[in-house]
């Protein structure tokens, strides 16, 4: 039986595999992946910006191998939860978590040097510093205001690991922690994906049991979202060797809970044009979390082609890697990957990736083990 150890392991190193894989093609369409590079199919893949001016590229680096915010914010939390040795919620949000990204250095990979995560970060991650920091906000209301986007769900899957087994209150933890930076069906996605993570944890779960605990929990259009696009990739299996009609169904599905499809960059032009793009709504979902969940399926999880598939289907392409990731690595344990996969994320971003996990899965297992020793005096409290 695959240990807990094992399984953390699983998670950890899932969230830079992915993240990786995806890194080097984010923004880009289905067709321009396929008409640039065919089908992304290793680390080794060199960034479709790598030739431009440093500029122009914000003086970044990716490819063949670098991972991004996605992993250096997971790593983030499994500190914040070393730190405190017991469930978060939004006042963690807006206090170690705000020092792990804003005031403690790490390297970051992207810029190839030592400095604060928050120079890397997007702006509705930067969102945190302002509302908890500057702001002084109820760190409950941290989230209000913000971009809605996946950006909270992309790192919660520790939350999933601390909760491990326990799907709907690793479901309310990370709605309780998430809420000091995201809202509406951002937050919910990641009150979904911690769910599904602390699912797949549960020994000989499936890719069927993972999917109804998704759906048994979310809400609004991330539930509808779920639910269709799930269904279409079982209808699909059969021609799953097909991208091209994989992609067209599924994007056409999702363009009706994520209005922007393919219009994800900013450019001058836009500005000032009003759009749905990014704001809250109760009948719209982020696209990466189903895009994830639809590629497990299709492909019964298995997980290499799982995340291959989300990667080169476009778009958040590093984001649908880490949730498709997160879930099949808590499924599997880090057996399924590569060790050459491993050796070689740990090379290139200066990690040690299962040293990692192993001192977050101590912790998560005291955890763990205080939730149950609490449950069982709760017992005798209303035994005869």
């Amino acid at each position: 039986m695959t240990s807990f150890r094992d399984r953390v392991r699983g998670v950890v190193i899932s969230t830079a595999l992915g993240d990786a894989m995806g890194a080097p093609i984010e923004k880009l369409t289905y067709g321009e992946i396929k008409s640039k590079y065919g089908r992304v199919e290793s680390l080794m893949t060199r960034w479709h910006k790598m030739d431009l001016p440093p500029d122009v590229r914000l003086g970044r680096v990716r490819g063949d191998g670098i991972v991004t915010d996605d992993t250096l914010m997971t790593i983030a939390l499994m500190n914040v939860y070393l730190t405190e040795g017991r469930h978060l919620d939004a006042y963690d949000m807006g206090n170690e978590f705000v020092k792990e990204i804003a005031f403690r250095k790490t390297f970051v990979p992207e810029l190839n040097e030592e400095t604060l995560i928050i120079d890397r970060l997007f702006y509705p991650e930067k969102y945190i510093f302002m509302r908890h920091v500057l702001a002084n906000c109820d760190p409950r209301e941290g989230g209000i205001g913000n971009m809605v986007n996946c950006g909270a769900a992309m790192y919660i899957a520790p939350i999933g690991i601390v909760n491990a087994g326990n799907p709907k209150a690793a479901y309310d933890e990370a709605i309780l922690f998430a809420m000091g930076h995201q809202s509406s069906y951002g937050l919910e996605a990641a009150g979904v994906l911690a769910a599904c993570v602390a699912k797949a944890f549960e020994p000989g779960v499936s890719v069927d049991d993972i999917v109804r605990t998704a759906i048994s929990l979310a809400k609004d259009g991330t539930k509808a979202a779920i639910v269709e696009m799930t269904q279409a990739a079982r209808d699909l299996r059969q021609e799953r060797d097909d991208m091209d009609k994989v992609i067209e169904v599924l994007q056409a599905i999702m363009v009706k809970y994520s209005p922007m499809g393919d219009d994800v960059s900013r450019h001058i032009d836009k500005v000032g044009i009003p759009s749905n793009h990014y704001t809250p709504s109760r009948l719209w979902s982020i696209e990466e979390l189903p895009m994830a969940l639809a590629f497990i399926v299709l492909n019964d999880g298995e997980y290499y082609r799982s995340i291959l598939d989300g990667v080169n289907s476009g778009r958040d392409t590093d984001s649908i890697g880490v949730m498709a990731g997160v879930i099949l690595g808590a499924m599997y344990g880090s057996e399924v990957i590569r060790k050459e996969d491993i050796e070689h994320l740990n090379k290139v971003n200066r990690l040690d990736l299962c040293a990692i996990a192993d001192r977050f899965s101590g912790i998560a297992a005291k955890i763990i083990e205080e939730d149950l020793r609490i449950n069982e005096s709760r017992k005798n409290i209303v035994s005869p």
